[in-house]
């Protein structure tokens, strides 16, 4: 999976065994599907998900790691793979935004980056197909960058990894649930708690002012392939100066997460917060308080990669200081009755909301 702020790559083990504990859990929807870390593994244990998330990159990643199924599309995968990697570099509108007027990538990657994604342009694959491709070529091209995870900045150096040569490699699908068919979707979070429903429910909404389509803007001009004005030192899409969504507004996350879980039909609930959001726990204890009873899990949690090297500007110069290096992540689990909580992977023990 791609580096990613907020990535709950430490606390999957035990996000995945909360929802095997719900009874009669086959199938999640996972709102804010971000890299599609959690409904890939929740697939991976057989569970059916509709995953959902507005930007055009997350949407992909869930589209080729969630809804494409291992059997249809690993064979024709591999052969597209190959043809890709044996093109030759073609550098173009790509390769001068990011490897020369911004330095995400060496020239020589950026080359072959622009080569694999125009070829897949070109090709007017099954969308399926395409976005299996499409993830692969965000996974190789994460492989080689030289950030310290978020696109806010390039290093001043170029990081070890930028050196290595930009290569595409199958990724990890697995076969169809037993339960149906997984989908991928693309709409705003309001929109798809409406529509969208299952056994569980899993939501890790942007929880303090970081945009994601800001922090990864080359992943999402990568997807979209649409050439877009960009401005800044590390040549943004002109998109990003748009509105922020209304969970990245203090003054507005509240409301927005009280409608989604007013809206979200489904059994179960578990939800993933940090002590870095905008909501106190107290908080989001009294939100979920009418949808059963709440149970809470808490991990220490290391901040992101960037905290623990300090503040930079968008020329990869330390401009600040180290600050806190780990963070308190909070893991909400909703269930008409209550269930089991002890000994999951990575947190500590389960406490009942306050107000049960």
């Amino acid at each position: 999976m791609i580096k990613y702020l907020g990535s709950k790559l430490r606390l999957l083990p035990g996000i995945t065994d909360v929802v095997a504990r719900i009874p009669n859990a086959r199938s999640a929807v996972d709102l804010f599907s971000g890299t599609a870390r959690v409904a890939h593994a929740l697939k991976g244990r057989g569970v059916r998900v509709e995953a959902n998330d507005h930007n055009a990159y997350a949407r992909t990643l869930a589209a080729g790691l969630v809804q494409a199924d291992r059997e249809r599309w690993t064979e024709e995968a591999e052969r597209w793979i190959a043809r890709l990697n044996a093109l030759p570099p073609r550098a173009g509108w790509f390769t001068q935004a990011y490897a020369e007027e911004a330095r995400f990538f060496r020239p020589e990657n950026a080359a072959r980056i622009e080569a694999a994604r125009e070829e897949i342009a070109a090709a007017a694959l099954d969308p399926e197909l395409e976005a299996v491709l499409l993830t692969s070529l965000l996974l190789a091209s994460d492989r080689v960058d030289s950030t310290t995870g978020v696109q806010m900045a390039y290093l001043k150096d170029w990081a070890p990894r930028s050196f290595r040569t930009f290569t595409l490699a199958l990724p990890s699908l697995h076969s169809r649930p037993d339960a149906g068919a997984c989908h991928a979707h693309g709409m705003d979070a309001l929109q798809a708690a409406a529509v969208l429903s299952a056994d569980v429910g899993y939501l890790d909404p942007p929880y303090n002012r970081h945009r994601y389509r800001n922090n990864y803007h080359v992943w999402e001009t990568l997807v979209r392939w649409d050439q877009p004005e960009t401005y800044g030192t590390v040549r943004k899409r002109d998109d990003c100066r748009g509105p922020a969504s209304p969970f990245n507004r203090r003054g507005e996350i509240r409301g927005a997460l009280s409608t989604v879980i007013d809206r979200l039909d489904c059994r179960a609930l578990v939800v993933s917060f940090s002590d870095e959001g905008f909501l106190s726990r107290v908080e989001l204890e009294e939100m979920l308080d009418p949808r059963g009873v709440v149970q809470v899990l808490t991990a220490a949690h290391p901040r992101y990669v960037g905290a623990k090297i300090g503040i930079h500007n968008p020329r990869g110069e330390k401009v600040g200081t180290i600050g806190r290096l780990e963070n308190v992540e909070m893991l909400f689990v909703v269930t008409p009755e209550g269930i089991n909580l002890d000994e999951v992977p990575g947190f500590a023990t389960a406490t009942a909301s306050v107000s049960n």
